[in-house]
Parts: C-alpha cells; structure tokens; sequence
C-alpha cells in the first residue's frame, strides 16, 4: 500500500500587511478626533486696511508684546514701554540683575497702575466673589522665533510665559476664593481663568537676523 504524501502547509503571504496596516492608519487618523487646548486664546489685531483704523493702531499696539527669539537664542521682548533684551536663559530667569521675563508678562497683563503704553484697562464682572473688576481683555502676547531657534530655548521662554500666567492664576484664587488655584473647584477655575486668559500667539519660525541690544 502506498504511502500518503504529506501535505505541506502553504506560507502565507504577507507582502501585503503592510499596505493594510498603512490604509487602517490612514483610516483612523482621518476618522478620529484629537483634543485641543481651547483655553489659549491666540489671536492678533487685524492688520490696519485704511486711514481710521491706522489712527486706532495706536491703541491697539499698546495691547501687544511681542516675544521674539532670534537665530542666536537671543530674546526680545517689545511693548510700547520699550524693548528689553535677554542675552541667553539664565538672563530669561531672571539671573544677573535681570528682571525676569515672567515678571515683564505679569506687569503687561496687569497694568496695575494704568499706564499709557501697557494694554487698555476695561471693567468686567466675573461673578461672585470676584465681582467687578479692571483687566486687560485685549492684551496679546505674540511669540516668534527665527527658523534656527534650539528647541530648547524656545521651550524656555514657553516656559515662562505660561509661569508668569499661572502665578497670577494662584494669587487670585489665593485672594478670592483663599485656596491655591489647584485646590479650587472646576467652575471656580473657570472664573479664575476668565479673569486672565491664557492670549498667546505663535507665529510661524521666520529667518530673523537681529543682535541683542548688548552686542
């Protein structure tokens, strides 16, 4: 009697996983939905289109900082008060007689002495215990790097800028509610953080070829 040949099993052919895979990817991230930040507001002024609204530029320019980091990881910082430079991180943060590039954020957002060249000062009620109170509404932060920027300067003045908001976040929630912004309730949060906006722009990296003001 003869003997059954035995059947060898067929390799399977995987040439086209890989396509597979790239399609099912390519599916879920046409299909799915990421989270956002919606809490930072970034937007600028529009840019001025005719004679009235260039003579309200004045106003408006008082609203803005503009944060550059140029090819040298150089910082300028610009408001209508005046430029200031920082000549690497450790100036940033405040080292070397420096005031502190957070501070310089604190003081803009604030304008607590309602100065001319700091953003506009307008009332708006917040609620209880908050109540009515004199903010900067239409202030903005513009942060702009050159192409060259290291990532990790840029992350530092990053860094800073959202330090110098969460500062004031804690010494309102501190003054208002007496309890470290952390500790307070989600709805008590949202109060705090309608009482100081995150109003950062980023701009796209720009080939910018500046010195600080030291040089």
């Amino acid at each position: 009697m003869a003997k059954k040949k035995k059947r060898k099993t067929p390799n399977l052919n995987s040439s086209s996983m890989a396509d597979v895979s790239f399609l099912l990817l390519t599916f879920f991230l046409m299909t799915s939905s990421m989270d956002t930040d919606s809490g930072l507001a970034r937007r600028l002024p529009p840019p001025p289109q005719n004679e009235e609204q260039l003579q309200k530029m004045d106003v408006q320019r008082r609203n803005l900082m503009v944060v550059l980091v140029n090819y040298q990881n150089q910082v300028m910082v610009r408001t209508q008060a005046g430029d200031e430079w920082y000549n690497n991180i450790a100036e940033l943060q405040g080292t070397g007689g420096k005031v502190p590039l957070k501070e310089k954020v604190k003081e803009f957002v604030l304008n607590a002495n309602n100065r001319p060249d700091l953003p506009e000062l307008i009332e708006e009620d917040f609620g209880p215990p908050i109540g009515k109170v004199l903010v900067t509404p239409d202030h903005v932060i513009s942060l702009q790097n050159d192409a060259t920027t290291s990532y990790k300067a840029y992350i530092a003045v990053q860094n800073e800028l959202v330090k110098a908001y969460n500062e004031l976040r804690d010494q309102a929630a501190k003054k208002y509610f007496g309890r470290s912004y952390n500790e307070l309730l989600p709805e008590q949060q949202e109060q705090i953080n309608k009482l100081y906006p995150q109003r950062i722009s980023e701009a796209e990296p720009k080939d910018y070829v500046q010195q600080g003001g030291g040089k």
